[in-house]
């Protein structure tokens, strides 16, 4: 079992092909999303088109499951998107799977980029329904490189309040927690503490 998730570490970190240098196509194996419910790409999605090779796009990554190109329209230089092979309009309806195989590939190709526009920084964020800033409805995280002063979002510009002493707090607490045992938790056992 150790060797096998070695071997599955091994392929996400460097696979058999370079990415670098061949153009852009779709996996020809059947994935598990595509037996479950047809297709896995819809027309008229650009990341989709992307996928089939119909769109151009600047390839740093690719594997079975997703791969990561820059953005056509950067917030910062480097700005990159993790989208799935499979169309997947919003995060909750992405299989648990996909989203695990995506975030894996975070630490590697963020670090690359920073490498390679000198920044010590980045944000990993997703853009989740129309009123978050949604604009193409096909799962994808971003990860925008961040160098001290770009002014690109300031945190310190947000205005933030403390929860501690908000009488709203507990009852948001414990409406979260029913929803998540709800939901998908057939072993929710949380017991947290009000603070935790």
């Amino acid at each position: 079992m150790e060797t096998r998730r070695l071997a599955v570490l091994c392929s996400h970190l460097s696979p058999s092909t370079s990415t670098w240098e061949t153009p852009l196509e779709a996996s020809t194996s059947a994935t598990q999303e595509e037996e479950k419910g047809g297709g896995c790409t819809q027309d008229g999605c650009v990341f989709c088109r992307i996928v089939r090779g119909e769109a151009p796009a600047f390839k740093l990554y690719e594997d079975d499951v997703c791969l990561c190109i820059l953005d056509s329209k950067p917030l910062t230089l480097g700005h990159a998107l993790i989208i799935p092979k499979c169309h997947f309009p919003s995060l909750e309806t992405t299989p648990p799977s996909v989203v695990a195989a995506m975030c894996s590939k975070v630490p590697f190709l963020s670090n690359a980029i920073m490498r390679a526009t000198q920044c010590d920084s980045f944000n990993f964020l997703v853009n989740n329904g129309k009123a978050a800033g949604q604009v193409i409805f096909h799962t994808h995280f971003h990860i925008i490189p961040r160098k001290a002063g770009d002014k690109l979002w300031p945190s310190e510009s947000f205005r933030r309040t403390s929860i501690v002493g908000n009488p709203e707090t507990a009852s948001l607490v414990a409406c979260i927690k029913d929803n998540i045992c709800a939901s998908s938790c057939d072993d929710c056992k949380i017991n947290a503490s009000p603070l935790s």
